[in-house]
Formats: structure tokens, C-alpha cells, sequence
């Protein structure tokens, strides 16, 4: 019989062990579905595209109201404005108009592609109690975590409620670091899952995410 739960590896803000937490299986420990993976990244990029690039067609282009010589007798083509998208300053033809790309996915899909991702990045998991540790809001504290973890130079993705008081220095600690990313549990990115090189989660934060998706059925 399949086990219910593993175990993700604990650490103490100075880099060491510090004990286990059990999550579900159903969680953290799916197979990885690659086409539902493929489609929830297609729609993150999709949805988060401006959509605003835009081109003027002959009609809109300003001027070219006047026919620019005569139809015949002249040895040239016909020509009946000089805002034809055959001349230059002319419109474009089949041009790009401002438009939505954004389309959406069946709750089932987008749960099993945050368990897919959640269960593809299990092993880059480094879970810690909370940011309580975090004195001020200085960037060196959160360079001193990434060296304790040996994370310095990856791209990293923590996940924290940084609203709540216990974490409160998160945001302004990480937020002058490039390669760094914070996200509330609640808001996971299935892209962010898989580029990161590790993820540094509070231990609310994974509790969080399992009692979520562990209730889907």
C-alpha cells in the first residue's frame, strides 16, 4: 500500500537540520503530469501578456486622401493613396491589434498542475519555522540565510505569509536581491516552481499549501 505522507527536510536559520515535516503524498507527491504542466505555464505567460501592440491600416493613417496622379496615360502603376501599405508611411496590412490572450483552465487542471509542479520540486524544498529570526529589514539578513542554505547565486523562490508579524522584515530584507522571489501560499506560480533553483518555505506555508490542495478531491 502507497504511503500517505513524506517528509520534507527542516533547517534551522544557521543552515543545520533541524527535523522533518510530514506533508500528503497527494500534494507533494504525484506523478508529474508534463501536458498539464506545459498548459498551466502556456496560460501563465498567455495571461500575463499587455496585449497593446497595436498598427494603423491604410484607413487610419493620417493623410493620403488626395489620388496621388492621374489613372491613366502616366506609364506608372495605379495608384489611388499614398497611404497603401505598399508605400512607405503607408498602413500595415494584417498589423497586430491591441487583443486579450488570456484563457483559463478547468479548476481539476489547474490544481493538478500546482500538485505536479509542488511534487517536481519537492526535493528543492528547504522548509524553516518562520522569518522571526530576521532582526531588521536589511538585505544581509537574507544574504546570510542564502549562505547557511548554500544557496548564494541561485535563483530562489520563498514562500511566506509576509503579512503575518512573524515575518514581517521578509519583504524589505529580499527585495533588493535579483535572483529572489517571495510569494504568499496562497499565490503559488507553477513557473516560479519549476525555474527556481530552491524553495525556501516557512513551516505555515507548507501546512498552508497541503490542507489547500490536499482537499481537492
Amino acid at each position: 500500500m502507497a504511503e500517505k505522507s513524506l517528509k520534507l527536510n527542516k533547517f534551522s536559520p544557521d543552515g543545520k537540520a533541524a527535523g522533518e515535516v510530514e506533508v500528503s503524498t497527494e500534494v507533494f507527491g504525484v506523478e508529474p503530469n508534463i501536458h498539464v504542466l506545459h498548459q498551466a505555464v502556456r496560460r501563465e505567460l498567455a495571461n500575463g501578456r499587455a496585449g497593446t501592440a497595436c498598427s494603423k491600416t491604410r484607413s487610419e493613417v493620417s493623410g493620403g486622401g488626395k489620388k496621388p496622379w492621374k489613372q491613366k496615360g502616366t506609364g506608372r502603376a495605379r495608384a489611388g493613396s499614398t497611404r497603401s501599405p505598399l508605400w512607405v508611411g503607408g498602413g500595415v496590412t494584417f498589423g497586430p491589434k491591441p487583443r486579450d490572450y488570456s484563457f483559463n483552465l478547468p479548476r481539476k487542471v489547474r490544481v493538478l498542475a500546482i500538485r505536479s509542479s509542488l511534487s517536481a520540486a519537492q526535493t528543492k524544498f528547504r522548509v524553516i519555522e518562520d522569518f522571526s529570526f530576521l532582526k531588521s529589514s536589511k538585505t544581509k539578513e537574507v544574504t546570510n540565510l542564502l549562505k547557511n542554505l548554500d544557496l548564494v547565486g541561485k535563483k530562489v523562490l520563498i514562500l511566506a505569509d509576509y503579512k503575518a508579524e512573524l515575518n514581517q522584515n521578509i519583504v524589505l530584507a529580499a527585495r533588493n536581491l535579483p535572483t529572489v522571489k517571495l510569494r504568499l501560499p496562497h499565490n503559488l506560480s507553477v513557473r516560479e516552481l519549476l525555474d527556481a533553483d530552491a524553495v525556501i518555505a516557512s513551516a505555515n506555508a507548507v501546512q498552508e499549501i497541503n490542507e489547500r490542495y490536499a482537499a481537492y478531491v
